[in-house]
């Protein structure tokens, strides 16, 4: 499918359960004169109206609640959108924003519906949620080594995709199968092929993209620094990304996945400390994580913590163990800790899913096969000096103190990500970093994030982050846009409150330039949430 097609996909309308919605922010009549307006600027009133919903339908709520995949946000205290749009083509995209803009809406894209603070489905004031679900047709020319891929489409689509038409072609992108194309790749983008490939940014070779007057761009008519700005800069501060076109890259056939439990009474905390040396160095066909979580021992009441080493090797278990033995003998990786696997089962097996190399490749790739577990408060650092023994002893006894409902998540860097300056894109966080570091705590067993036991988690996290401050970059102490987190600060009236977010998320240089990108693409400011890029008189 050529580029001018893509848009033009249609697909069929989607239907939901049946759910009673929140009530809306805005008096219906208010929406009555949007859909009205939506109408009139589309050419079948009849086909939109089927595609627009406000809390008066009965599948409102289903609809809005359908891609919020954090589940700490479905609670009735989270404002609801006054009106959600489920688009087909861009012409009806076009029509929304016309009369969103017309009506005194603010509006949300969501596309994935994975964003940290729930940004794309929710808001303080009355808003339009442009909903990409309708739109995620994925085109992969294989002898080309490409994909276009639409904003609603989810990375597990795109894996499965690819994998209908070759083993030996991949993209460079996320674990978690239903975040969506659109919005991630906006915010730069990690996974599993980092070291060997960088970013799914880094991967893009063109975008359709819908600016704040409606018009369709590419990256020959936006320009390059248009360009530059959506590949992580955070495409909801300058318009609607439609379509990427993805450069596609070469995996073997079989490539190895492994996982080692150790804890501390098994030498964990050295065999910690060496992986920050060791990890980011090796080959970077290997790239190793490491789950870090607080448990009992046995059946006392002491404490312990259990890290879970786990990696992706782009080659046969006999490779990965010569190389293992070699560089990280003490992680003690044997056969039987390994398994073999297409490109597309390890991310499968890496999902966090619970899934296995014989579950059918397909389960990638639909939403009823992928459970809804992520119900969180997180946040992210760099680490680009290696944490000493000593102030990894004080970190356990730190997780020791909560109540077993933290997890932090070490993911590797170095390999290819050296080889960017921290300009190439809006994302930073390049040359030097050793790992990333997550953490976050979880609510499952919890009625909402507000209980009492909830919110001493929050509390528990957030003196938890202050505590590392040592540990971790700084001036600026770096955090991942893809990451939101609005305890960073929300003020954006001038440079000086913006800065203490947007420092952190893309450097001082980047920050001034998505800025100065900006005020040209979106000089009133339309397209904004709490932590969009700010536009100053």
């Amino acid at each position: 499918m050529k580029k001018s097609q893509l848009v033009f996909f249609l697909l069929p309308t989607l239907f939901f359960c049946v759910s009673l919605g929140a009530s809306s922010p805005i008096d219906p009549d208010d929406s009555e004169d949007f859909i009205s307006c939506l109408q009139s600027k589309t050419n079948n009133a009849t086909s939109i109206s089927q595609l627009i919903f406000t809390p008066l339908n009965s599948s409102f709520q289903s609809i809005w609640q359908a891609r919020v995949n954090n589940l700490r946000f479905i609670k009735p205290s989270t404002p609801r959108p006054s009106v959600i749009v489920t688009p087909i083509d861009e012409t009806q995209i076009q029509a929304s924003l016309f009369c969103t803009k017309k009506h005194g809406y603010e509006i949300r894209i969501r596309s994935g519906g994975h964003d940290f603070e729930a940004v794309s489905s929710s808001a303080v004031v009355p808003f339009v949620m442009l909903d990409l679900v309708n739109l995620k047709s994925i085109d992969v020319d294989v002898g080309n080594k490409t994909a276009w891929v639409q904003a609603g489409a989810l990375l597990g689509e795109v894996y499965y995709s690819i994998s209908q038409k070759t083993n030996t072609l991949y993209f460079p992108a996320g674990i978690c199968p239903t975040v969506g194309v659109g919005g991630y790749i906006t915010g730069g983008g990690y996974g599993n092929l980092v070291r060997k490939y960088g970013l799914a940014a880094d991967n893009v070779l063109d975008v359709l993209f819908m600016d704040v007057s409606g018009n369709i761009l590419d990256r020959k008519s936006m320009g390059e620094d248009l360009f530059w700005a959506l590949r992580g800069g955070g495409a909801s501060s300058f318009g609607i990304v439609l379509a990427w076109k993805l450069r596609l890259v070469p995996v073997p056939e079989i490539v190895t996945v492994f996982g080692v439990n150790i804890t501390l009474e098994e030498n964990g905390t050295d065999i910690f400390y060496k992986y920050q040396y060791v990890a980011p160095t090796l080959d970077t066909d290997l790239l190793i994580r490491v789950q870090l979580s607080s448990e009992f021992i046995g059946n006392t009441t002491r404490k312990t913590i259990r890290m879970l080493f786990e990696g992706l090797y782009l080659g046969k278990i006999d490779t990965l163990l010569t190389l293992l033995d070699k560089h990280f003998p003490e992680l003690k990786v044997k056969q039987e800790n390994c398994e073999e696997m297409s490109m597309v089962q390890s991310s499968l097996v890496l999902a966090g899913q619970g899934f296995t190399s014989s579950t059918p490749t397909e389960a990638i790739a639909n939403q009823s096969d992928i459970q809804k577990q992520w119900n969180w408060k997180a946040k992210l650092d760099y680490v680009r000096t290696p944490i000493p023994k000593k102030g990894l002893r004080k970190i356990w006894r730190k997780m020791f103190e909560n109540d077993r409902s933290e997890l932090l998540i070490a993911y590797t860097f170095g390999g290819k990500m050296e080889e960017y300056s921290d300009t190439a894109i809006p994302y930073p966080h390049r040359a030097g970093v050793l790992y990333q570091l997550y953490k976050g705590v979880f609510f499952l067993d919890q009625t909402s994030d507000t209980t009492p036991a909830s919110l001493k988690r929050i509390k528990w996290l957030r003196r938890f982050d202050k505590f590392l401050k040592p540990y971790v970059s700084k001036n600026p102490r770096e955090a991942y846009v893809n990451y939101i987190d609005f305890d960073l600060g929300v003020g954006s009236e001038t440079y000086e409150e913006a800065s203490v977010w947007g420092e952190r998320y893309w450097k001082r240089k980047n920050f001034k330039k998505l800025i100065r990108i900006k005020a040209k693409v979106d000089p009133e400011n339309f397209f904004k949430h709490p932590q969009s890029i700010p536009v100053f008189d």
